[in-house]
């Protein structure tokens, strides 16, 4: 079992590609095979070493191994040449003049057979001639290409007659200007599959139609003959998987780069705070059949979640502060309460959480008029502040608008760390920071970057745009406790009852700036499943 990643290096990868790289490393790896990385850098107009680079990276990242193999459709251009010189021998393939324009016309539909082209039956001879003419420079871009000779009255419109090289004197970001034809995408993939020996060509199911082109090609040049498998490609709620609209979004200003982490890109997903190992567990869990479905975009959050849960540590930060203040607590003292860095590893140990007078609490963990079931602070009422003491709040501070501002409380010193000596118990527990050690940092809320599940559901007129989610960021400010300082970007970290953050990549000594990754629960799902329920 030998199989290949064959990416264009135009653009970066998203989520998409690496359902296919886990089908092909995955299904290598399960019967003890190979996997190689191959570019398929046939098109120097698009193609950029920040690409190749970018590539590597996040393929690395997912947890491939690829050893030695890694391969570059370009370093088999010349091979390319000769098998193309072979089938010009053989009568199978022919330079025509045709511009892209004429062979569109000329192409036929799908109802209807196409034109051969006036320069088809052209002498082995003057092919040969004029091919290498083309690989010369003689000729501009457009001017002539190499099609194979096939048939231009198969039902099948990739066998009439299709182009196996163009002429673009362009600079390639491996090859220079060595070479100023390049061969189509079709007649390199196989000849790419056979010069490496892979065994299964594992790809999208848009290629299925491609199949019987990359078949004819391999059999006329009787080559070593791999086996193409179409799979379905990652088709994902509130997203949109296209490098067309990716550009679109980035250079429309609609998201702040290629690594924003709104995009499905890998790059942007790392940024967010996801991890590898969610994303491959994502891939095991939507499984591989050849039905074309769309995945719920919760499947892939529950996966970032339940492996976050178990890896990062547990921090305490405030988002909406609302400030408290123990009226009982001595005003300069500064205690150290022990925490928990995560319940669900017990190598990861504890730290100390400073505790003070002034306290930060979440503005929605109070209410001054409680509804039914709200268990947490109100006026009169009594609630454990995590990993510390019980506080009772016994007067609400105003400000000239009537909004609150501050919340009096008092503490028991008996609860620290537990419960009453008395008994008694409290049914809310709030996490909350102390206002003297604080640290200030910038908080980045992202959520799915499209309000509509079909991003292409809209109303005659608009576009996929026009169902951008508004508040897919929001960015503010929150209070968290010291144990992050000095903390590297890339960190991830539970803030408790909050949702899981990653410290960015922007962030400097001074400025801490956290990106949530994905909350504790998901109430986009919820929100679905209730708007669809019957009546």
């Amino acid at each position: 079992m030998h199989t290949r990643f064959p990416p264009e290096p135009n653009a970066y990868l998203h989520i998409g590609h690496a359902k296919a790289i886990w089908i092909n490393y995955g299904i290598a790896l399960d019967f003890g095979g190979l996997f190689n990385l191959r570019f398929d850098d046939t098109n120097p107009l698009k193609e950029e070493q920040e690409f190749v680079d970018g590539i590597i990276e996040d393929v690395r990242w997912l947890g491939t191994d690829w050893g030695d193999r890694l391969c570059f459709a370009s370093d088999y251009f010349e091979q390319m040449y000769e098998w193309a010189v072979d089938l010009i021998k053989k009568g199978k393939a022919f330079v025509c003049d045709l511009s892209a324009e004429e062979m569109g016309q000329m192409r036929g539909t799908l109802t209807t057979p196409g034109t051969e082209s006036p320069w088809r039956d052209r002498s082995v001879e003057e092919n040969l001639d004029l091919f290498a003419r083309m690989r010369a420079g003689e000729f501009p871009d457009g001017a002539r290409t190499l099609r194979a000779k096939i048939d231009m009255a198969s039902p099948n419109i990739h066998m009439r007659d299709p182009v196996m090289y163009r002429i673009r004197h362009a600079e390639h970001h491996r090859q220079g200007d060595k070479w100023c034809i390049y061969p189509s995408y079709d007649w390199a993939h196989g000849n790419e599959d056979s010069i490496e020996g892979v065994t299964h060509s594992l790809c999208s199911l848009e290629y299925e139609i491609h199949r019987p082109l990359y078949d004819w090609f391999l059999d006329e040049l009787g080559i070593y003959h791999p086996r193409q498998i179409e799979f379905p490609r990652l088709k994902m709620t509130h997203t949109v998987m296209s490098k067309r609209r990716f550009i679109e979004l980035v250079k429309g200003g609609h998201v702040d780069g290629y690594d924003d982490p709104r995009m499905p890109t890998l790059i942007g997903m790392r940024r967010r705070g996801y991890t590898p190992e969610a994303i491959r567990e994502f891939c095991r869990r939507i499984g591989l059949t050849k039905a074309d479905s769309v995945i719920e975009v919760h499947v892939l959050d529950d996966c970032v979640r339940e492996d976050l849960n178990k890896r990062a540590l547990r921090v305490m930060g405030v988002i909406n502060p609302l400030k408290v203040v123990l009226l009982n607590y001595p005003a300069e003292q500064i205690e150290q309460l022990d925490a928990i860095n995560n319940p669900e590893d017990p190598d990861a140990g504890s730290r100390k959480v400073p505790f003070a007078r002034e306290l930060y609490i979440e503005q929605d963990d109070f209410r001054e008029e409680p509804p039914p079931k709200f268990f947490r602070l109100a006026p009169g009422r009594e609630v454990r502040l995590r990993y510390g003491y019980f506080i009772k709040c016994v007067d609400v501070v105003k400000d000239e608008n009537g909004q609150i501002v501050e919340l009096h409380c008092t503490y028991d010193p008996e609860t620290r760390g537990g419960d009453a000596p008395d008994g008694r118990k409290v049914k809310g527990t709030l996490h909350w920071v102390a206002a003297p050690t604080a640290l200030t940092a910038e908080v980045r809320l992202y959520d799915h970057l499209f309000m509509k599940a079909d991003p292409d559901e809209m109303e005659e007129g608009e576009s996929y745009i026009s169902n951008l989610n508004p508040d897919s960021l929001k960015i503010g400010t929150c209070f968290v406790e010291p144990s992050v300082a000095g903390t590297v970007p890339g960190t991830r970290y539970q803030f408790e009852r909050l949702g899981y953050f990653c410290v960015d990549q922007d962030s400097t000594p001074g400025q801490l700036r956290f990106n949530r990754t994905v909350t504790l629960r998901d109430s986009w799902a919820k929100t679905e499943k209730a708007a669809n329920k019957p009546g």
